[in-house]
This record gives C-alpha cells, sequence and structure tokens, in this order.
C-alpha cells in the first residue's frame, strides 16, 4: 500500500473516534494490549530480523534500543492498559463563561484527527503512540525507521487485530511501508491530510522535519541535557545523580550529555567522578564513559581534551563532556549557549541557587536534586509518550494524552442575534 493511501486511509478512519465514548476508546486499548502480547514470538523473530541485520552497522547501545524482550513487550502492553485508565481528554471544558448578553462560551478539548509520527530505531514508540492517539480520539499514521521496519510492522499488526476483534476500523493505526526518504517527505507535506507531524529521532530527522514540513509539526527528542554540581552540592548524592542520568540508558533523550562543576569543589569532585564512571565501571567490566573535558577539568583529572563541538553534541553514548564554571550564574550562562531545551538539573543544598537556577534557565523540564532520566511520560503520570517536545507552542515536555488535544469554543445561546 503506498503511502498516499494509507493517509486517505487514515482520514477516513478518523471521524469515527470523535464521538467514540471513554468506555469504547478503552475497550479498543485493552484489546490492543492483549492481541500484543498474544503475538510475543512473532514480534520477537521480527526483531530477531532486525538486530541481526543491524550488527556491526550501529553502535552495541544503539542495538539497545532496537532489541525487544518479552518483558519490553511486557511492558509496552501495561503502557497500553495504564493509557486506557487515564481520564479521556476529549470533551473536557478548558473554561467557561457567561457573557452579558447570556451566551455561553466554552472552550473545549477535541481530536486533532490525523497524527502522523516519523520515529527511528525504537520499536516501543509504535505501541505507546498507537495508544496515546487512539484515546485522545486521532487515528495514527505510524513511519519508523528501517532498521527497526520488521519489529514495527509487527508490532502495528498485532495492534490492528486488536481493533479487528472490536469490530472498529483497523486504519486508525497504519505502519507506513516505505522507508525510503520519500515517504518522509509526502508525510511532511501531507496538507489536508495531516493535522500534526511528530518527529521522534536524531537532530538530523528533528531539522529535516521543522525546516521542510508544510503541516504543522512538534519539535521533539534531541537532548543535550546538563546537570550543574554546585559548590554546596551533597557530592555522594551527586554521584549517584550522575551515574543513573548517564550511565542507566545512555542512548535516550534524557540522558546527561554535559556536566558542569563548580570551581571550589573541582579539584575534590572530579577524581570521585572519574574513579566512578571510569575505573569501577573497567573493574566491573562494563564500557566507561569517556570523559571529554575542558581545560580546567583536564589540569585535575586525565581523559579527552573537549573538542569544539563536544558540548554542542548530543552523543547517546557512554561519553560525557566535563566543564568546570566559576558560580550558578556561570552555569546558566554555559546551559542558555548549549542547551536544546530539553532536560537540566541543579544538584545543590542552596535554595537560594536552585530558585535562581530553577527560574532563568528556559528547558522544558528543571530539575533540582535528582535525575534528568525522569524526563518521561510515564514517570510525569502521563502514561506513555509521544515524545519529549522541546519548543513552546502548544505542547512543551512530555507529550501525554491532553498535549494530543486541540480545542474549539462551543457556543450556547437562547435566540441572541448581534
Amino acid at each position: 500500500m503506498t503511502t498516499q493511501e494509507i493517509l486517505v486511509r487514515a482520514k477516513k478512519a478518523a471521524p469515527s473516534l470523535r464521538s467514540a465514548s471513554e468506555e469504547t476508546k478503552n475497550k479498543y486499548l485493552c484489546a490492543m494490549a492483549d492481541s500484543l502480547l498474544a503475538d510475543t514470538d512473532t514480534i520477537l523473530a521480527a526483531n530477531a530480523e532486525d538486530v541481526t541485520a543491524s550488527e556491526g552497522k550501529i553502535s552495541p547501545v544503539m542495538i539497545d534500543r532496537l532489541r525487544l524482550t518479552e518483558q519490553r513487550i511486557r511492558d509496552m502492553a501495561e503502557g497500553i492498559r495504564q493509557v486506557a485508565t487515564l481520564p479521556d481528554p476529549v470533551g473536557k471544558i478548558l473554561s467557561s463563561s457567561t457573557r452579558p448578553n447570556g451566551l455561553i462560551i466554552e472552550k473545549t478539548a477535541v481530536p486533532l484527527g490525523v497524527v502522523a509520527i516519523i520515529y527511528e530505531s525504537r520499536p516501543n514508540v509504535t505501541s505507546d503512540a498507537a495508544a496515546l492517539t487512539l484515546k485522545s480520539g486521532n487515528a495514527c499514521v505510524l513511519r519508523g525507521g528501517k532498521e527497526a521496519f520488521r519489529s514495527a510492522n509487527a508490532v502495528t499488526e498485532a495492534l490492528r487485530k486488536g481493533l479487528k476483534a472490536c469490530g472498529t476500523d483497523a486504519d486508525l493505526v497504519q505502519l507506513v511501508q516505505d522507508t525510503t526518504r520519500q515517504s518522509a517527505h509526502e508525510l511532511m507535506t501531507a496538507v489536508g491530510y495531516v493535522d500534526l507531524l511528530i518527529p521522534r529521532g536524531g537532530a538530523g530527522l528533528i531539522r529535516a522535519c521543522v525546516e521542510n514540513a508544510t503541516v504543522p509539526c512538534i519539535q521533539t527528542g534531541t537532548g543535550i541535557c546538563h546537570i550543574y554540581v554546585d559548590a554546596s552540592a551533597d557530592q555522594e548524592q551527586a554521584l549517584r545523580i550522575i551515574n543513573n542520568a548517564k550511565t542507566s540508558r545512555p542512548s535516550v533523550c534524557n540522558a546527561e550529555e554535559v556536566l558542569l562543576v563548580h570551581k571550589d569543589i573541582a579539584t575534590e569532585f572530579l577524581p570521585k567522578l572519574k574513579e566512578m564512571l571510569v575505573e569501577d565501571r573497567v573493574a566491573e567490566g562494563k564500557e566507561p564513559v569517556e570523559l571529554r573535558l575542558c581545560p580546567k577539568a583536564a589540569a585535575i583529572i586525565n581523559g579527552t581534551p573537549a573538542g569544539e563541538t563536544d558540548f554542542d553534541t548530543e552523543f547517546l553514548e557512554y561519553i560525557l563532556a566535563v566543564a568546570v564554571v566559576d558560580n550558578t550564574d556561570a552555569a546558566i550562562a554555559h546551559i542558555a549557549a548549549h542547551s536544546t531545551g530539553h532536560s537540566e538539573a541543579i544538584l545543590t543544598k542552596t535554595a537560594e541557587h536552585a530558585e535562581k537556577f530553577t527560574r532563568e534557565v528556559d528547558s522544558a523540564a528543571v530539575y533540582v536534586n535528582a535525575s534528568t532520566h525522569f524526563t518521561d511520560g510515564g514517570e510525569f503520570g502521563l502514561g506513555c509518550e509521544m515524545g519529549i517536545s522541546t519548543q513552546k507552542l502548544h505542547a512543551r515536555g512530555p507529550m501525554g494524552l491532553e498535549e494530543m488535544t486541540a480545542y474549539k469554543y462551543v457556543i450556547r445561546g437562547n435566540g441572541q442575534v448581534r
């Protein structure tokens, strides 16, 4: 089936959800989760082919993003069920006012229509996106990367089986079969068919969508996330937070990429950091973190001298850029110059510094004494997420159900004329 045919089917299917009750949509979601579990063996077999085909072509960290296991499929199904438990945003009255002439004006949440999602090597995005779009009353058109196509196709077919079992239109969830750039361009320019385009992936994909899309587009994902260790920080706590933010899953967009350390504690803290991220990991048989150091940091510990672009790079690997800064103001200025607006954290015991940091750092998520890894729809209580929006219009931060709706005004009168 061509991409254009898929878009036509999606537009035809979408209105069926506008009047669907919350109970009906939840029934669809539960059936999709059941079908996903029932097709576990088929999905794993397809995923094994994707992993085999990608070995030696992409890094081990990216292979981990691609690989599915029985537990990850159970987690995907649970994510769908969690979305079913969330309140339906459609029909929610966002605000209401009564005019002097008696008109009642209600600002009411409504579905967007058809949502297209372009993503890369994470098969779990397939089920997350389908669940969120369906619960918010939208049809979705999914376009995965070629390295994960077999996996995404198997997941999509399982979800469609669930919809068919409920007697509804399976075209509410579709996967584009063409993985060339042509299909991505078709989605970017599908005026009249796509109501919102969401790219989830690396900087190149997002830049291509922002520069070429003629349909509304959300800028998501790229995360040059910073952690600043203030002079008053609890250093042992700081090490635990940094270890989590950098090493637990370095391939995700909320992983830490840059560490800033106050100059007053740098000579004490940086050797502890190197011991934890490099020496201890080697002793444990784990891949060490490569530390790319500014000149001040390099004068304290050994590592790789930071290059011109290292503080502007989303590594998605076991690499951490490290800089020593003079104070909180310098940390905020560094973040302003290099951040992508995703997630930043300050580790401090000084309330005034925490308040200044949260007030002046202009990112979608700003943390005090916590890991940036919490920037996630599930962790924020949104169920799964459509992506992390790093722009400011329509949606910002983790995109859950409410961010998958627009609104319209419903005006109730009693014969008023103007």
